[in-house]
């Protein structure tokens, strides 16, 4: 995208009455930002929702001052732009009509992947949650999948340090422009970060943390990704917005249980009672509701363990499919008397030990 392009992008969207929904349908039926600015008022007022307040408010010409002043701002600085209409654009979030027509960023990002978790959660993170979030991105690592959050106190943080120390790719949705950053406290992993992902957010350079700006940016976290998961949230807080939204977009949303007595368990627990969420005790729940396969991934292959130490219940599994061949998954939870939900956990950890392998359509079978 040439200079010209987006200014008149970024002009379009500070007119007032312009938001992402109506930009779009603007420049898909006038074919461009600077084509909308040229087209004649009886084409404009053909359009579906644009009526005489918005014709009018298209002729304020300080709108483009104001771009002007951010596009100085993205080429001083070496902002990243993407463009809902480009090909690095994350694709699942150009599914989502309300998604932002430009996402400014820092880094070193690729939305290629595939993979992408947005893992969200209280900013009063528990021991619990901590060791929690530590050991999915621990156990989802061998799938290199991007790992999206807020980049907030709490879970957010807990979960980019974690996908940093396995080194996986793992991206900060900001609540504010780039010329800033909250918490100032995080300034310590900002390097690193961009490194290997980096940050991204929607909101110019003269945005701040309000309030509202949080709430709107989880609809980016949501929308990005394959699942989001919570790890631990109080009754009412921004990451069950963000499992709302992420319902809303029909992305597959997770919440890990907790004692019915914790605060901060209360509203996971209360996603899960009512069905607006899968239950996550480990990663195996991801990985067999979202049908990943190891055997796709694209690192060394597994090999077998000698001497490998089962638990009674793993050897239970493995003797049971050393007899009868390849299984489903239905079938070896129901002749093992184990529940689904524990015997994927343990088809994914003797997977990782090198003693059995997945096939297409859940079926498993001995190495």
């Amino acid at each position: 995208m040439n200079s010209t392009e987006l200014l008149h992008i970024l002009a379009l969207l500070r007119v007032d009455g312009v938001g992402d929904i109506v930009a779009k349908r603007l420049i898909h039926h006038c074919g461009s930002a600077e084509a909308v600015f040229q087209a004649k008022k009886s084409h404009l007022k053909s359009i579906d929702g644009i009526g005489t307040v918005l014709l009018h408010n298209l002729k304020d010409t300080t709108v483009f001052q104001k771009a002007e002043q951010e596009l100085a701002f993205i080429e001083r600085e070496g902002i990243k732009v993407l463009y809902y209409q480009d090909v690095s654009y994350p694709e699942r979030l150009k599914h989502c009509v309300d998604g932002p027509v430009l996402l400014f960023g820092t880094g070193n990002f690729d939305f290629s992947n595939r993979r992408i978790v947005s893992i969200v959660g209280t900013r009063q993170i528990t021991s619990y949650g901590i060791d929690f979030c530590k050991k999915l991105v621990e156990d989802l690592a061998c799938f290199n999948p991007l790992i999206v959050s807020g980049f907030a106190f709490g879970v957010d943080i807990v979960a980019h340090q974690a996908a940093m120390e396995h080194e996986l790719q793992t991206i900060g949705v900001l609540a504010h422009g780039m010329n800033q950053l909250y918490p100032k406290s995080h300034q310590k992993y900002v390097s690193k970060m961009e490194k290997n992902g980096g940050f991204m957010t929607e909101f110019w350079s003269t945005s701040n943390p309000d309030k509202e700006n949080f709430v709107k940016r989880n609809r980016i976290v949501a929308g990005i990704s394959e699942a989001t998961i919570v790890v631990e949230s109080a009754e009412k807080g921004g990451s069950l917005i963000t499992a709302t939204m992420a319902n809303d977009y029909n992305r597959d949303v997770f919440a890990v249980p907790g004692r019915v007595t914790d605060r901060y368990s209360k509203g996971c627990n209360d996603l899960i009672k009512t069905q607006r969420a899968q239950v996550m005790t480990s990663a195996a729940d991801l990985v067999y509701q979202l049908n990943w396969d190891l055997v796709d991934k694209a690192i060394p292959s597994i090999q077998k363990q000698l001497f490998v130490t089962l638990e009674a219940e793993e050897q239970l599994i493995y003797d049971y499919l050393q007899k009868q061949g390849k299984q489903l998954l239905d079938v070896i939870a129901l002749t093992c008397n184990i529940p689904i939900f524990k015997t994927s956990s343990l088809l994914l950890t003797m997977e990782l030990k090198g003693l059995i392998r997945p096939l297409p359509g859940k079926l498993f079978e001995v190495i």
